[in-house]
Formats: structure tokens, sequence, C-alpha cells
């Protein structure tokens, strides 16, 4: 039997409900504390330039409040390492980040920006930090991630979402290969993008995949089930399929 596959909730939308009218409702904290209730594995949130959602008090809070390990996304600038190595999460993944865009746009160029990564790579690792990549699920990406020394990565399955038919398929063997080259080069592989009820039980059925992340349909099917209920029904989909 494949190992328990992990499951991370990215909290940032309900900060993003939050947002819209300002002041302190809904608690994207409390959010944290009921999806772990529900059976998730850790908590995920993105501190981005523009504080669009998550903001420094939510950091601040998640640290001090949760039992379960914060995954911090951030983009690969000075503010967001400081904020990060004042902090000291469980993990960080880097990703890319344009602040016209509406939500993550494809996965970080590991290759391309090989250069311009690796001191924030070194960085967070020395500080105790797990690293992550958040990259698209191709050979050159891994290899990328093996020579920056990146102890894991997460695969952007975003086209995998929204593509169907005999596209889906392809996109789920690229996200397969891709995982177990990771597993095979020492890496742990985690995915996440797009996931959703009706999607999910392919990817989580790939063995070398040790995590995914999942946060929007999360927080939308929470409108109409709650957030446990939410979560719970996710948790045992994957479970499902290992």
């Amino acid at each position: 039997m494949s190992q328990r596959l992990r499951l991370g909730v990215n909290i940032d939308h309900v900060a993003t409900i939050r947002n819209a009218r300002g002041g302190s409702h809904p608690d994207p904290v409390r959010a944290a504390h009921e999806a772990a209730r529900a059976g998730a594995d850790g908590i995920t949130a993105h501190l981005r330039e523009d504080r669009r959602h998550i903001t420094d008090r939510d950091i601040d809070r998640l640290m001090a409040e949760i039992d379960l390990p914060l995954n911090l996304e951030m983009a690969a600038t000075e503010e967001m390492l400081g904020i990060a190595l004042a902090h000291k999460p469980h993990a960080a993944c880097i990703v890319p980040e344009k602040r016209e865009e509406r939500t993550t746009e494809g996965g970080l160029d590991a290759a391309g920006q090989f250069d311009a990564l690796k001191p924030f790579v070194e960085r967070l690792a020395g500080a105790g930090i797990r690293v992550s990549l958040f990259i698209e699920p191709s050979e050159e990406q891994v290899a990328a991630a093996v020579r920056l020394g990146a102890p894991v990565v997460e695969f952007h399955t975003g086209r995998y979402a929204h593509v169907e038919g005999e596209e889906r398929s392809v996109e789920l063997k690229r996200i397969a290969d891709a995982a177990a080259l990771a597993a095979k080069n020492g890496i742990e592989p985690h995915a996440g993008h797009g996931l959703t009820f009706d999607n999910v039980i392919p990817v989580a059925a790939i063995p070398q995949l040790a995590e995914l992340n999942i946060g929007h349909f999360l927080v939308g099917e929470a409108i109409f089930t709650g957030l446990e209920a939410s979560v719970r029904r996710m948790r045992e989909l994957m479970d499902q399929a290992r």
C-alpha cells in the first residue's frame, strides 16, 4: 500500500473574503483550526507583495496559534526572505508572482532563474526551513531543482485541471513522470492548483506524491457545506485514491 498522502489546506481565500469588506471576519486562523479538525496535515498561506489576501498579522498569528506545520508561499524577494527568516515556518515554497495576476499562473522557471534562486534556497535551508519550489512537471525543471538542492518540489497542476479528455491524460502522465523523476533524485514531490472533488483522485493516486496543497476550491465549497465538511470530503477522496 502507498504511503498516506498529506493534505495541505491553503487558507488564502478566506482572507480574500475578509479583505473584500475589511474588518476581521472571516478569520483565516479560525479556518486553519477548522481544517485541522477535518484532517488537514498542514496549512499553506501565500504572503504576496501587495498583501491582497494573507497579511503579516495573519502569519504572526498562524505561527503562534496553530499546531500544524505552516507552509509559507513566497516570491523570491529580499522582503519575503526577511519575513521567512524572522518567522522560520516549517516550509517555504518559492512561487512565481506577478502583481497583475489573479492567481499564480504557471510554475516557477527554476532552470531559467537558477542563479537568482540559488541564494534564496541556500539562506532558507541554512535557517532550517524546508525549501520547496513550485514548478511545472517537466524534466528540465526537476533537474534544476536537483541542482539547486531543494528537498521538495510542488508540481503545478493547473493545466491538468483545466483541460479535458486526451489532453488531461497527457497532463496526468507528465505529472506522474515528473513525480517519479523527482523521487528518484531524492526530492519529495508535492502537487497543487485547481484540484477539486472531481479531478483529485487520479493525481492523488500517483504513488510518489507525498502531499497535495488545495485551497480555492475548498474555500468555495465551504460556502455550501462548511469548511470542515469540505476538507473532510477531500481527505476521504485522497484516502480512497491510495
